[in-house]
């Protein structure tokens, strides 16, 4: 064997060879074998004890003290893969930047009773009864507080998909020699995930209106509530009065709390969306070791500077499309269904409602904090076409079929309208015509017909519209 020390077979191997970390732990560093970095045992190193390695003089040249203990002040010891505590007490100092009193009980009572009268005019324009068994007015950091827990929901999952990917895209011997390594990296990962969700549910809670602006039911279950600084600063420069103004997104969050109060799968169908958006992350090997080359790991701030510059950004891979897009079109058939409702209902009650509408949908249009942070957050940015597309499906199919016909659509997701649907929203079920004289019986019959593959009369399984699989995905 030649004794050239790049053929030598007795020199430790790097086990990170063809990996986003071979770089790291090249260079000739010592003990790698045994677990070692400088002759200091690594294996059974706490995380949130990064200070061991405070008197470590270099790694490959870069000063790997300096670097942990940048990440140490970062990252406090916390359960789960975001600190929560830390995403929170961010939002909380966002909002504190401008005065944020809590509700004063007249605000109190003047939310509880546009809300009654939204409930009460909505009882006419929808056959899903009243959803909303409490009201609240929030301050917002209020608001950030009684969202958490969904946006745990949403979130969380994400995240610690992308670890587990990061890490499984190692060979196996990699992943044992990097343990602390990739268990650093995890929390910094973490940690980056945790600024940019205080940071976007801070400018979130700026803005946001109701509990369900964002089109999600981010609130406790049943508890229809409006944030009354923020209706104040909308209704500012409107040339409509600040009852009205309260009044009709009174009747947009009631409208939410029906959908999805009696609509019981619809939850789960938003939510679970994004579980699936998760569990297809794939992690881009070669691109991350492409960003790593150019890293300065002399810099202690270059970790954290990629890390925020998207270093571990991901590209979607064809289920997180399909899952993106079911979750994208649901929640333009739940806004468009919410403002078809409220069109119905303050239609003959309501001269202000058209100009409140397009002044809703302009706000939708242009972005904002919820738009940006979902985006953020899930990947996903809400295309206001679809919103008027959905509200004209649901508007033409009650001319057709009336509320009945439009509200049963909702009985199971196999029958909600699809992406092509959107792009033909006059077309969806254009042959379908109102019932005369359906009992509940003939109703749950032709249910049952349509969705074991029966016949394809009234916008059947053979027409492409409403077949189970067909979810757009090939558009």
């Amino acid at each position: 064997m030649s004794n050239d020390p790049d053929e030598n077979p007795d020199e430790p191997q790097n086990p990170f060879r063809g990996t986003p970390f071979e770089h790291l732990f090249s260079g000739g560093m010592p003990d790698l074998g045994g677990m070692g970095l400088g002759g200091m045992d690594l294996s059974g190193m706490d995380l949130g004890d990064l200070s061991k390695l405070g008197d470590l003089g270099g790694l490959g040249g870069m000063d790997l003290g300096a670097m942990l203990a940048q990440l140490q002040s970062m990252m406090q010891p916390h359960e789960g893969p975001i600190n929560w505590d830390y995403a929170l007490d961010m939002a909380r100092k966002a909002v504190a930047k401008e005065p944020d009193p809590s509700p004063s009980q007249r605000e109190k009572d003047a939310v509880a009773d546009a809300i009654g009268l939204a409930d009460h005019w909505l009882d006419a324009s929808t056959e899903f009864p009243s959803g909303v068994s409490s009201t609240a007015a929030w301050s917002r950091a209020e608001w950030i507080v009684n969202t958490t827990e969904v946006w745990k929901g949403m979130v969380e999952p994400i995240t610690a998909q992308a670890i587990n990917a990061l890490g499984g895209a190692l060979p196996e011997e990699a992943r044992t020699m990097a343990g602390p390594l990739m268990g650093i990296l995890g929390k910094a990962t973490g940690m980056m995930v945790a600024t940019q969700v205080g940071s976007g549910l801070g400018a979130l809670a700026g803005e946001v209106l109701t509990a369900s602006d964002v089109g999600l039911p981010l609130g406790p279950r049943g508890q229809a509530a409006l944030v009354p600084a923020n209706v104040a600063a909308f209704a500012d420069g409107l040339d409509v009065t600040e009852d009205d103004v309260r009044l009709y997104l009174a009747l947009r969050e009631a409208a939410h709390q029906r959908l999805f109060n009696h609509v019981p799968w619809l939850r789960e169908h938003l939510l679970g969306a994004v579980t699936d958006y998760a569990r297809g992350i794939e992690i881009n090997v070669i691109g991350i070791e492409e960003q790593l080359r150019g890293l300065d790991l002399s810099n202690p701030q270059s970790l954290q500077e990629a890390l925020e510059g998207g270093m571990f950004d991901l590209k979607r891979s064809p289920a997180q499309e399909a899952a993106l897009q079911r979750l994208e079109v649901t929640l333009a058939l739940v806004e468009g269904w919410v403002d078809e409702v409220v069109s119905q209902a303050t239609a003959e009650r309501m001269p202000a409602a058209t100009k409140l509408q397009e002044a809703v949908r302009r706000r939708r249009a242009a972005g904002g904090p919820a738009e940006e942070t979902f985006a953020a957050l899930v990947g996903l940015e809400l295309r206001p076409r679809r919103l008027r597309d959905a509200s004209t499906l649901w508007g033409s199919l009650r001319s057709r079929q009336g509320t009945e016909g439009r509200d049963g659509v909702w009985m199971h997701p196999d029958l909600l309208p699809t992406a092509a649907d959107l792009d033909d929203p006059l077309g969806f079920r254009e042959d379908a015509a109102a019932p005369e004289s359906l009992t509940e019986e003939d109703f749950d019959a032709a249910l049952r017909d349509l969705l074991n593959g029966g016949g394809s009369e009234g916008g059947g399984t053979d027409d492409g519209g409403d077949t189970p699989g067909g979810d757009g995905t090939d558009e």
